[in-house]
């Protein structure tokens, strides 16, 4: 099902500054097509009613000169990213499959830069009824042996739902009513999460050992079916009770296998096990068995906190937690500490030296450090203190103490890190420590690299090299900017060498950037750092990048080009070019901004540009300098431009707006062109009469003898004393009125989809089809069915039913027209009803035809349907046209019923509706219809009137 708003921003307003400029309207809301209930609450708002899963349409029809901009929201947030990104005229927002979140207030606004912009909301209210849970549960204070041994018992059902549920209780299939029942309690719970109803079983009977269901219900809202879940309560029923087959906390290397079980130990019903993974879903190469859970050749990815939930809806669900670890061993650094007590940063005989070792590790609190001295395990001693943690450290970093440092202390030391057991791959790293191998690192940056310069869009290195020192340890990059990320996006990037390369940089990166050596892999001392400065270039910024400059003839022109930023700042070159060719001008001011003077001459008009350049490159400010008319402006908004014309013509009331007429040089009229499939059915002068436009005022052309339904190209130019201006175009189409609210003479002929307001009836078999020759189905029947519309066009639409298959014998089709309401005319001078004509045009060819009904359906308390027409078997192969006259004496609907033959070869069809105020006029033409209180068919030509002063259902419901 597919469900429409329209919102129609239904009239305008003049603003200042010429009558054809115009605000966006105020705004009403017509509502097209089905919904489960429309309604206005109390500040008018309407409030529209869908079903969950169904499709929402919302579409926002605006007036307004210049054309508005339209744009969806939503509270909270945005309709749509598209309409947040972009806005859209005549925007249509299309949700599909609705969810619930979806529901709230949704807003359409309306802006063209005139006025103050319109805004109209509309509240979508999403139905829903889900299945009810039905637990079951028992007092903590009645518990003392089996389960349900004891006297109470609470069967609580809940549901989600909109609008509110209706709760039933049935002991199998039998009403439990509170009122007859002394042993049962039905109430409403506080602070319950969804809407809840509790059966409380007091002294439990053995009667009361049975199944009983839930239903819950939203009364059919939107035809949502009711719902209802069923539970066996026996002397049995139990809660569920689970164990692990593994520890809380599983630890394996990766590539292993794993299996976790999640073992039932009680509980009935027999509970059911699900595993779940948080806050995520389970690996994909997860496979759950019953309640076993297997995990093959674990990585990284998978490790987590596994849950196993138990649930057979007693009591509360039995959970258990596994904690997976998967190992891993990464990154294993070291770090030299001299002696902190005496501020040293070098190595010295007679005091104490620290070596640290960290690796980055899952599980931290597992790894194992092994220190080595030159190769021979190093054990703890009153020279050599091992710290398995260090608490001076970070967490999970090993350190080794050489206490009053001698001579036979200097030798190679090994720190190695492993899990024990495991397969993961010992990582081990060597510091050699001797008088000359540990000296305090030294900072440089190369000459000329304390500021790099490089040009936007280019490679560039920065340089920061330790000279001297050992162990040499890698540099650390950062913006020496607070808060500026690196342009990787971190705030820091290691480079083992002091080399930083950037690519494809750009100006927003330029700036200092800090190098400072890192605290690991060296000596553990005060950092050095030092700076460098990127310096960016990029060709001037200019404003504006593009202008389209219209003015008379025979007037000075000036064209400036502003420099708004550059880097370098001092300019190199300033040049004027016309059409491509160099303008010879003095030599400009490099410092002052560019200029361009000139008296427009028809010779002179063209593409203008400056073009600035520094070391970085060039930019270009373009004048489009002419004079030439600025192009017209189609108005869009144009009240009911089609006009109904003989001979199956229509008539368009083309209107438009010129802008900035004083512009240019005298606007003495317009080309138009009307063509269709690019030939040109049209081409003329409109002479304005020495009348000039003027701003914002409308102008009014009407083009005749157009084709229904035929829709054409019109373009437009305005013509000077001394030039044309461009052509603008637009598409003009034949269109059926979108509402009726009064009386005129006017053909329903299908051809667009709105359908005049007709639509289908829910309640019969299928739909009619609209179609035209273009359209239709290629392995259609070949002896049934119109080959063109009434008129003989083949681009004309009709409505038919198709009677192949699935369709059988005795199927209907129902075709509604809009709801016309008779009190708002009178009928004639001492009659009480007032009179109307039908009439339309009918194709019934095929040996297989079955019949063609029309009924009056009458609405009062209940609709009645009357038979006023019908037709039945072949009736040859032209279209033969059918009237009756109707007095209903309330408001009515014309109903269209196909009803299907014996075989495929019966296609039905209807074109040119009509339903006028009036009894039809006879024409001398013998009728050969079955007449049904006076109804005529005739095979000639009609108009119609699709006239009453009422509301249409289908828009106004």
């Amino acid at each position: 099902m597919e469900l429409f708003w329209i919102l129609l921003f239904s009239s305008v307003y003049p603003l200042t500054g010429g009558q054809g400029v115009y605000a966006p309207a105020n705004a009403q809301i017509v509502h097209s097509g089905e919904a489960c209930n429309v309604k206005d609450d109390n500040i008018s708002e309407r409030i529209y009613t869908i079903k969950e899963g169904d499709t929402l349409v919302l579409q926002c029809i605006v007036k307004g000169h210049p054309r508005p901009q339209v744009r969806w929201t939503k509270t909270a947030g945005s309709a749509s990213d598209k309409f947040q990104e972009k806005p859209i005229f005549n925007e249509t927002l299309r949700i599909e499959s609705i969810k619930r979140i979806k529901g709230g207030r949704y807003y359409c606004k309306a802006d063209n830069g005139v006025g103050v912009a319109a805004i109209k909301s509309i509240r979508v209210d999403v139905q829903y009824l889900d299945v009810p849970v039905l637990t079951v549960h028992q007092t903590i204070s009645d518990v003392r042996g089996s389960y349900y041994q004891e006297k109470t018992v609470f069967l609580r059902c809940t549901v989600n739902s909109n609008p509110p549920a209706r709760f039933i209780w049935k002991r199998e299939n039998m009403l439990i009513e509170q009122s007859k029942d002394n042993g049962v309690d039905i109430y409403e719970p506080l602070y319950t999460q969804g809407e809840t109803k509790v059966l409380k079983l007091k002294n439990l009977r053995p009667r009361d050992f049975a199944n009983y269901t839930c239903q819950v219900s939203v009364r059919n809202v939107c035809n949502i079916e009711d719902k209802s879940i069923t539970f066996r309560l026996t002397n049995a029923t139990s809660p569920p009770m689970v164990r692990l087959s593994v520890n809380d906390t599983v630890v394996v290397d990766p590539g292993q296998d794993v299996l976790l079980t999640c073992e039932v130990t009680a509980g009935f019903p027999p509970p059911t096990v699900v595993w779940s993974l948080y806050p995520r879903s389970l690996p994909l190469s997860a496979q759950v068995r019953g309640p076993t859970l297997i995990l093959r050749a674990v990585t990284l990815d998978d490790a987590g906190v596994y849950n196993c939930t138990a649930v057979n809806n007693v009591g509360n669900p039995a959970r258990k937690v596994v904690n997976l670890v998967v190992r891993t061993m990464s990154n294993l650094t070291f770090q030299i500490t001299p002696d902190s007590n005496k501020d040293s940063e070098t190595i010295q005989m007679g005091r104490d030296l620290k070596l640290s070792c960290h690796v980055d590790a899952t599980p931290q609190d597992k790894v194992n450090y092994t220190w080595y001295k030159n190769g021979a395990p190093v054990f703890n001693s009153e020279s050599l203190i091992l710290l398995r943690s260090d608490p001076d450290m970070a967490p999970g970093t090993s350190s080794l103490e050489i206490v009053d440092m001698k001579f036979r202390d200097l030798a190679t030391y090994s720190c190695v890190a492993n899990f024990p057991g495991s397969r993961v791959p010992e990582l081990r790293v060597d510091v050699n420590i001797s008088q000359n191998s540990v000296s305090p690192p030294v900072l440089s940056v190369p000459p000329g690299g304390q500021v790099v310069s490089v040009r936007e869009g280019g490679n560039v290195e920065l340089v920061c090299l330790v000279v001297d020192g050992k162990p040499r340890p890698p540099i650390l990059w950062s913006r020496a900017e607070k808060d500026l990320l690196m342009p990787s996006g971190t705030a820091t990037m290691e480079t083992p060498d002091g080399r930083l390369r950037l690519k494809n940089v750009s100006r927003d990166m330029m700036g200092a950037y800090r190098c400072q050596t890192a605290p690991y892999n060296g000596l553990n001392i005060k950092r050095r750092e030092l700076q460098v400065q990127l310096n960016v270039q990029f060709p001037p910024i200019l404003d504006p990048v593009f202008q389209d400059a219209r003015w008379r003839n025979s007037q000075m022109v000036t064209l400036r080009c502003n420099i708004l930023r550059s880097n370098p700042p001092r300019l190199t070159d300033i040049r004027w070019f016309r059409n491509g060719d160099f303008v010879p001008m003095p030599t400009a001011d490099l410092k002052e901004m560019p200029e361009l003077k000139f008296k427009l001459e028809p010779t002179n008009n063209g593409s203008y540009e400056c073009r600035v350049s520094n070391n970085a490159g060039t930019s270009t400010c373009t004048f489009n300098v002419s004079a030439q008319p600025y192009n017209a402006e189609f108005y869009f908004d144009t009240p009911n431009p089609v006009r109904i014309l003989k001979g199956n013509n229509y008539s368009y009331n083309l209107q438009w707006t010129q802008k900035d007429p004083e512009a240019t040089d005298r606007i003495i009229g317009y080309w138009i062109n009307v063509r269709k499939n690019k030939q040109n059915v049209l081409w003329k002068q409109i002479d304005l009469k020495g009348k000039e436009p003027e701003q914002g005022v409308l102008i009014s052309h009407t083009i005749s003898d157009l084709k229904i339904p035929l829709s054409y190209e019109v373009r437009l130019s305005p013509i000077t004393t001394y030039s044309t201006g461009d052509f603008v175009s637009r598409i003009i189409q034949y269109s059926e009125p979108y509402t009726y609210p009064r009386p005129s003479d006017h053909v329903c002929g299908f051809e667009n989809e709105r359908i005049c307001g007709f639509s289908q009836d829910r309640s019969d078999i299928f739909d009619w089809t609209r179609q035209n020759h273009l359209t239709r189905n290629p392995k259609r029947s070949a002896n049934t069915g119109p080959e063109t519309d009434r008129s003989g066009s083949k681009e004309g639409y009709y409505m038919y039913i198709e009677t192949s298959s699935p369709r059988v014998q005795g199927d209907k089709a129902r075709l509604l027209s809009p709801l016309f309401n008779v009190s708002s005319v009178r009928g004639p001078k001492g009659s009480g009803r007032v009179p109307y004509c039908v009439s339309f045009y009918y194709h019934m060819k095929g040996k297989h035809i079955g019949t063609l009904n029309v009924l009056l359906r009458v609405r009062s308390i209940a609709s009645v349907d009357s038979v006023v027409w019908m037709k039945s078997g072949h009736q040859g192969p032209e279209w033969r046209k059918a009237f009756f006259d109707i007095s209903p004496s309330g408001p009515f609907q014309i109903v269209f019923e196909g009803i299907r033959g014996a075989g495929f070869e019966g296609d039905i069809a209807i074109d040119d509706v009509s339903i006028t105020i009036g009894k039809c006029k006879q024409e001398n033409t013998v009728a050969s219809a079955v007449l049904i209180g006076g109804s005529h068919t005739l095979p000639v030509a009609s108009w119609l009137t699709f006239g009453l002063s009422c509301i249409v259902s289908l828009l106004y419901r």
